[in-house]
């Protein structure tokens, strides 16, 4: 049989199966017809080995987009770049980087604990009629996953929930983080970009160190968290004098774990409720910061005395009385018991993986229930600027290791007391062609300026008491004369 006759043979075949179809589809009784399909797909079950699970991209009467066909396509693009021959490209909502997925009717290979296992993406084009010239398509996409049904317990329990994991650990990551700050009762933001990182940040390389370890050990701590019954969240005090750095390791926290970051002012929140709403609404993976708490509100725990003493002065003046009611009533009503339970309440555990961070120029002056362990579990004292900082600082700004000035430094910066804020300020550059010698003689100068202020200061300082001393050694003789 010559080619030619081969395919007007075969040609011939197709024509009668299609037809045969046709006159099936046509004629045949729908309820034997079901029977049919019914038996025929079991009789394909028997010889064909694999199982299906198909995942549509919309759930239901396609009013949301599934959460299971994000997470796969976000576990795919990891994929996708290196097997997938076509690809998507898109930058998402919310999204700081450009996501890779498969194109319509791709397919690639997945490996799961030695098991082999195939995805492919698909799409559906139905016709919707409307009242118009041209019909309007409507696309319905999916995935597709295919797997040896001896697996199957494999693939059902944990690598689905494998994917699920990943895929939205994917979507964390890729996200446009967010700085929020609230107005009252709700939440605004801005897009976070702040630079610093604890590379660039001036401290102990030791203390860095103990604290990135402690940062990525909570983050990966669920199962222990649940484990032993406490909400998955952590309590950061920093404290220490103005210009220490406070503010910039938070920035450097939430750029190391990938967190947003919600800046809570407490004199805005009118009452204990309103604090409330505003933890629910945070999200997980977050970092909730309060600064300078000992300012935000009367929590120093002093509140009783200061009770009685303002009562007492309003029994007299009962104008002040009406004032401080009147004060009271606009401003806010959060209470210690309020800010308390926010920490480790019941409420806390909502949402889960929360940093709660305080932050302090005068430890002294808070409430020790407010900052005890478990409610603050490190304590972190960010002081005066030393030698091991230094470093730090003149590597970020003049790309220094050494230099024949850092011993006279180093002997000014353990003898004098300034703040990483103003060593910075002066190894800043203060031309564009700046010279790093120039800026350390600065630095320098400053230091030995702020040591004799300091000797000088203390010099006074014994002055006025060894004059008081003197004043109250005279004062005793002259009352034991009179006796």
């Amino acid at each position: 049989m010559t080619p030619k006759d081969m395919f007007s043979h075969l040609g011939s075949i197709i024509a009668s199966v299609m037809f045969v179809w046709a006159m099936f589809q046509q004629y045949l009784p729908y309820q034997l017809r079901s029977s049919m399909e019914k038996y025929s797909q079991r009789l394909v079950s028997l010889i064909y080995p694999y199982i299906q699970i198909r995942f549509n991209e919309f759930t239901g009467e396609r009013l949301m987009r599934s959460e299971a066909y994000s997470a796969i396509e976000n576990y795919l693009s990891t994929n996708t770049s290196t097997q997938a021959k076509r690809l998507k490209a898109d930058v998402v909502k919310n999204s700081q980087s450009l996501v890779l997925s498969m194109d319509d009717h791709e397919e690639v290979a997945d490996e799961f604990k030695g098991v082999k296992l195939w995805w492919a993406s698909g799409k559906n084009v139905s016709k919707i009629p409307q009242l118009s010239f041209h019909p309007v398509s409507e696309d319905k996409r999916f995935y597709k996953l295919t797997f040896h049904r001896r697996h199957r317990d494999l693939i059902l329990g944990p690598y689905l929930n494998h994917v699920l994991k990943e895929g939205k650990a994917i979507k964390v990551r890729n996200r446009q983080r967010k700085l929020y700050t609230n107005n009252g009762s709700h939440w605004s933001h801005v897009v976070f970009e702040h630079p610093a990182t604890f590379q660039t940040l001036a401290m102990d390389p030791k203390m860095k160190k103990d604290i990135i370890d402690d940062l990525i050990t909570f983050s990966k701590a669920e199962e222990f968290y649940a484990r032993v019954g406490r909400a998955w969240k952590r309590g950061y005090l920093l404290y220490g004098p103005p210009g220490t750095g406070k503010s910039t390791m938070i920035a450097a926290m939430a750029n190391l774990l990938g967190y947003d970051l919600y800046d809570l002012e407490l004199t805005a929140v009118k009452d204990n409720t309103e604090l409330r709403k505003l933890l629910i609404e945070t999200s997980s993976k977050s970092i909730i910061v309060i600064e300078d708490i000992d300012c935000s509100l009367d929590l120093t725990g002093q509140r009783r005395k200061k009770k009685e003493k303002t009562e007492a002065e309003e029994e007299k003046d009962p104008k002040q009385k009406l004032d401080k009611e009147d004060k009271d009533a606009r401003g806010s009503q959060v209470t210690l018991s309020g800010l308390l339970n926010f920490i480790d309440g019941l409420w806390s555990a909502c949402g889960g993986e929360r940093l709660i961070v305080f932050t302090t120029n005068y430890v002294e002056k808070l409430d020790p229930a407010l900052i005890r362990k478990g409610r603050m579990d490190k304590h972190i004292e960010l002081s005066y600027c030393r030698f091991e900082a230094f470093k730090g600082l003149a590597k970020n700004y003049l790309v220094l290791e050494s230099h024949h000035l850092f011993p006279k430094i180093r002997e000014l910066l353990e003898e004098t007391n300034m703040t990483p804020a103003d060593v910075a300020e002066h190894l800043m550059p203060k031309t564009i062609l700046g010279d790093a010698t120039s800026s350390l003689e600065n630095l320098i100068q400053a230091l030995e300026t702020a040591k004799e202020e300091a000797m000088s200061k203390a010099e006074e300082e014994a002055k006025k008491t060894e004059q008081s001393a003197q004043e109250s050694k005279e004062q005793a003789k002259g009352f034991v004369a009179e006796k």
